[in-house]
């Protein structure tokens, strides 16, 4: 299991790695054609590719330290950094959302003539890039919130820069320069609900909640439901990265000798129908006095 856990890893962060390069590209085209055709949708569009190489530097980040083992001190590893890693991405592109809006309304106040045809074929060339770079990791994305956030600044990159190339060929065809902060508007809003899940998820998670994807009370019944357990106390699920949910609970079973199959069997359930990757059971007899005593230590 870690040898493949490892080698999507290097897929994962060659992927990373290539939809970086791409973005580069991207920035560097729509700063310096921006400029030069006065298209403050361009430069929006240019300031979306920045926070997204950053989202896919911090991403590609936590992948690699999420994959270092385990020490005496963090003994989870860094497995939270992509949790960190999802939030402060979320958190950039709203900044970045305040950042695009400031300058379309100060373009609407003091409008220039924009150069339409080169708006047009610079947001062309970032659509290609932008897909190509979401492709890379849509398969990824599925399972892992922490390649979730880049895959959605990219979705969103590419959504936008549909909009320049729209916005470009209105200016060549219809000289209302105006409809280029339009766009940079609709950019922000598309930035902003792309942004929105993985701000409230990355949050959840970095709060300990119960990921999304998790039904707490199917885990509750079926530990209930187990021959032997009486009651379950002190369950708690939280997840330690953006893929690795964790499990906690203290089983009573005051008529059964328990033995380490049960707990094996009990913990490969939890796995293969719920994703739970580490649980620790704490087995009680049920003696009124422990579990006051658990409860007041909890």
């Amino acid at each position: 299991m870690p040898h493949t856990h490892d080698h999507t890893g290097i897929e994962i962060n060659r992927r990373f790695q290539l939809a970086i390069a791409m973005n580069v590209v991207i920035v560097v085209l729509e700063v310096v054609y921006g400029l030069l055709s006065h298209s403050i949708a361009l430069i929006a569009d240019a300031g979306h590719n920045l926070a997204d190489v950053l989202a896919l530097i911090f991403a590609m980040g936590a992948s690699f330290l999420s994959a270092r083992p385990p020490t005496a001190r963090r003994t989870y590893g860094f497995r939270r950094t992509t949790i960190l890693a999802a939030l402060l991405n979320a958190m950039i592109m709203l900044v970045m959302t305040g950042a695009i809006l400031y300058g379309a309304i100060d373009r609407f106040r003091s409008p220039v003539s924009v150069d339409g045809g080169t708006v047009s074929l610079v947001a062309g060339i970032a659509i290609l890039l932008n897909a190509i770079s979401a492709f890379l990791l849509h398969q990824h994305s599925k399972h892992d919130l922490n390649v979730c956030a880049p895959f959605l600044h990219l979705v969103g990159d590419a959504a936008s820069a549909a909009g320049v190339l729209i916005a470009g060929i209105i200016i060549s065809y219809s000289g209302m320069s105006w409809v280029d902060p339009l766009a940079s508007i609709i950019i922000a809003m598309v930035i902003l609900f792309a942004t929105w899940r993985v701000l409230r998820e990355s949050f959840n998670l970095a709060a300990d909640a119960v990921p999304e994807k998790i039904d707490p009370s199917a885990i509750e019944s079926y530990l209930k439901s187990v021959d032997g357990v009486r009651d379950i106390h002190d369950l708690h699920i939280w997840g330690m990265s953006t893929t690795h949910v964790v499990l906690t609970a203290h089983l009573v079973i005051p008529e059964r000798t328990v033995e380490d199959s049960m707990l094996f069997d009990i913990s490969r359930e939890l796995h293969d129908r719920y994703g739970i990757e580490h649980s620790t059971l704490q087995v009680e007899r049920g003696s009124i006095e422990c579990e006051l005593e658990s409860s007041h230590v909890i």
